[in-house]
């Protein structure tokens, strides 16, 4: 299992349009990929999941990989939480 704190740093959060892009990358991937927030844990493959989360900008979350191919989804998911989710 691979951890992370990650800050948020879409300027609105992990809103629809934000998170679809964080789903179609998780779903390249068969590890189990979620989001810790306040000890709830979101799956990064569900849109629904994630939006749930409410993850606003500047939230510390905690990407959390595990599987067969975890090494590659964390990196992936890692670069793409970290960046700007909005362009």
């Amino acid at each position: 299992m691979l951890e992370k704190l990650i800050v948020i740093k879409s300027e609105t959060g992990l809103h629809a349009r934000p998170a679809a892009l964080i789903v179609k990358e998780a779903q390249k991937y068969r590890s189990k990929i979620a989001l810790v927030k306040n000890d709830n844990e979101y799956s990064c493959k569900s849109i629904m999941n994630l939006l749930s989360s409410g993850a606003r900008k500047d939230e510390e979350v905690l990407l959390r990989v595990s599987g067969e191919d975890e090494e590659a989804a964390f990196e992936a998911l890692a670069k793409l939480l970290e960046g700007n989710l909005e362009a």
